[in-house]
Parts: C-alpha cells; structure tokens; sequence
C-alpha cells in the first residue's frame, strides 16, 4: 500500500469505459483518481489531468483551452486514430498538451506518461517555468527583451505595485519572479495566488485566511496568503478574474495594509506584482473590475511582447528548450535543420513561447535523424511555402508519413500494436514503412 504522502492525483475528464478500466491498476500504482465532466474540472484540482476528447471538443476547442490555462499542472489526451485524421488536431493536441494516447490504451505507456507527466507539473509548481532552468533569466537578445530587461532592472528596487499585461504564454510569470529576485525582499517570501484557477467560493479563505477547528476539535484560525507574504511579495495571478466582493476586500487590505484576525487589526507589509491578460480598461467599463482597484494595482505596467514580434530570438529560444527537455526525456540533444528554422519563422505562434516549448518537446520525440524537422514540430516546411498549392496526392503522402512517425515513436517496440492503432493491416504498415524509407 502506498502512504498519503506518495499519493498523486489524477484528475479524469468526460471518462470513457477505457479511461475507467484504467482506475483499479492506477490506484495500485498509488494514484487517487476522481472523474468528471468538463464543466465540473474547472473547480477540481489535481496533479495531472487525463481528458478523453470529443468531437466536439475538436469542433469547439475554447472549453478546453479554458480548462488547461486555468490549472498550474500537465494535461494528457485520450482520443481515437480516427480523430488524429481531423484537421488540426496535431496542432491542437501538440499546443495543449503534455502528450496523448489512443485508444486502446497501451496500459504501460501511459503509467509512464503519467509519472513523467507528475514530475512536470511538480516542476511547474515549484516555479521552474521557461526560462528559470537558466537561473531564472528571461531569455532573448532582441529589441523588446533588451527594454524589458533594462525596465525591470529600474522597476524591481522600488516598492510600487507592478501590473504585468500581456498574452497567454509570454512569460508574465517568470517577469513577476525577475521583480521579487532584483528587489530588496529577494530573501523574503514570494506568494502566488492564482486568480483564475481558485474556485471562487475558496477565494476569499485563500486570500484572507479562514477559522476552522484543529487536530483537536478547539477553534484554530487559518492565515491566507496575504499574511503568508508578510516582508515579501504578493502575486496575484490573472487579477482580471478576481470576483468582484473579493475585489472590493483586497481594494480594502491594499488601503489599509492590515487583515482582521480575531477582531484586532494585524499589520502586514507586502509588494503587489499583479498580471492580467484581460483588457481590465473594458472590462471596468463593463462593471466586471472595480477602477479604484485598477489604479490602485496600475502604478507601474510592463507590457510582455507576444513571440511573433520576437522572432530574432525564435533560435535561441527553441534551442534552450531543446537542450533543457533532452535532459528531461533522456534523449540525446538535437539541432535543428535550416528547414525547421525557417517554418518556425514563418508561424504566427499564437500561443507565444509556451507554444513554442511545447512543439520543441514534441520535435524531440518525433525526430528520427540527426537533427530537428520542420513536420517534428507540427510546422509546414519551406517546401510547403514554395508553392500556394500542393497536389492532393502530396497532402496524402506528407499525412501518411507523419502518421507513421507519430505511431512509431510510441510503439516502435510492437509493430502489430502501432498497425492496428492506424486501423491497417500488419503488411499494409510494412509496405508503407518501405514506401516513405522509414526504418
């Protein structure tokens, strides 16, 4: 039996009669397993999160979306060969998530998906997001890193709440943790609190703390966070989402610079860093956040660059990320020829640099030669460009080399297994290794 302490959570979304056949051998291998519909997952936390995707998850991709920005931890897909075949989907499922199986489950597979998926989402939690492998350094060497860096340095010595603003993945987090590191509270706590991912009926308890009863049964009063960062930094995460009656209470702490604990009023000395990817401007002229609060956390803003207008660092950074997942997966680091180099110069990147990390971890596994390849990433090589059209029967012939690469990276070690995932005959799948020299 495993003890409470080695015990990890796993979270099932919309589970399939595969997904619960999975749940007996998992609690054996000292997971906790919960299920439930996507609506519900918002509000469940967990360590790693196993969703079963359906078509219409494909059709209409923001729940999901919403689900995985709002949790701190590592998402994995469930999803039939058939739906590999939809449009899109690699780019989907490569962008989103930590990894994805097919049904059948290969039931070893994914025990060691899910380990390896539980020791990133401990990483992630431990703040060891992009870029902080490297000492905590915000990485890049164009122009809008160069001011950002040069801004924080004047930034961080002061006291001043800080307001972060920027898209989804460009590294608000890592900004916000630079602050605490250049400051003169660097040696005192840094408190998150994530505004989005908390359930909203915990967040005032997070916040400002909670009285409940002991070990004992006695009355025992709960700090929050607040007081947790006592002499350091409070970093309110997505700040946009925050309910309004929890927006008039922090509007009050950030007045008063006390909490109430027991009726006495206690002191507590705290910087503000706050991020936003809500335009807050339109969102007080919707009523949906309080403008006393907006200029009380809008004293000094930095603005984070999305990677498109970063392309100058595109190399660098793909290149970290490579060297810092080879390590991770035990693979051996690889390069990445000039043909990838110019596809990903040619991608809008709208998921930014966390979009990034992701298709070089992805480009990691699927490589089969020395170096990284543009269709490793999921990314359409110079090839693709040199013409507006391609013949139908190239489109084919790309997909079916893909689809054979993907297969084989998973069940290079069962040919018959990889077969039937592509829903082929085991000879059709050597004849078709033969045709694309693969292997």
């Amino acid at each position: 039996m495993h003890d409470l302490a080695s015990t990890r959570h796993l979270l099932i979304v919309e589970p399939c009669e595969e997904c619960l056949q999975l749940i007996p051998g998992l609690h054996i291998a000292g997971w906790e397993v919960e299920t439930c519909t996507l609506e519900q997952a918002v509000s469940r936390p967990c360590d790693v999160g196993l969703i079963r995707l359906l078509p219409e998850h494909f059709e209409h991709p923001d729940a999901v979306k919403n689900l995985i920005s709002r949790s701190n931890t590592e998402w994995i897909a469930a999803l039939t060969s058939e739906d590999l075949r939809r449009e899109l989907v690699g780019d989907f499922v490569c962008e989103w998530f930590f990894d994805f199986h097919t049904l059948p489950f290969d039931v070893a597979r994914v025990q060691v998906t899910l380990g390896r998926a539980y020791g990133m989402a401990r990483l992630r939690a431990k703040g060891t997001e992009y870029g902080e492998s490297a000492g905590q350094k915000l990485l890049g060497e164009s122009r809008p890193m160069r001011e950002l860096r040069r801004l924080l340095t004047k930034l961080a010595p002061t006291e001043s709440p800080v307001l972060i603003r920027g898209e989804g993945g460009t590294g608000k987090k890592l900004i916000a943790r630079t602050l605490h590191a250049q400051s003169q509270r660097r040696e005192q706590p840094f408190v998150t609190v994530n505004c989005a991912t908390t359930p909203e009926h915990l967040l005032q308890a997070e916040l400002f703390g909670e009285v409940g009863k002991g070990g004992d049964g006695l009355r025992q009063r709960m700090p929050g966070r607040i007081e947790e960062a006592d002499g350091g930094t409070l970093f309110l995460d997505e700040v946009g989402d925050l309910p309004l009656e929890v927006q008039a209470n922090l509007l009050r702490f950030l007045q008063q610079r006390h909490v109430e604990v027991d009726g006495e009023r206690v002191p507590v000395d705290v910087r503000v860093v706050a991020t936003t990817h809500v335009d807050l401007e339109a969102a007080i002229r919707m009523k949906r956040f309080r403008e006393d609060l907006y200029y009380r956390l809008n004293v000094l803003q930095v603005g984070t660059a999305p990677l498109r207008e970063r392309h100058g660092d595109l190399a660098l950074l793909a290149n970290h990320f490579a060297q810092f997942y080879s390590r991770e997966t035990g693979r051996r680091a690889r390069n990445f020829s000039q043909d990838a180099l110019v596809a990903m110069g040619k991608h809008d990147w709208p998921g930014n640099v966390r979009e990034l990390e992701n298709r070089v971890r992805r480009g990691l596994v699927l490589a089969e030669g020395r170096q990284i390849e543009a269709f490793d990433l999921g990314l359409l090589g110079e090839d693709a460009f040199s013409s507006s059209m391609a013949t139908l029967e190239e489109y084919k012939s790309r997909a079916e080399r893909q689809a054979l690469c993907d297969v084989l990276t998973r069940h290079s070690d069962n040919l018959s297994v990889a077969a039937k995932v592509l829903g082929i005959s085991r000879p059709t799948f050597y004849r078709l290794l033969h045709k694309h020299q693969i292997r």
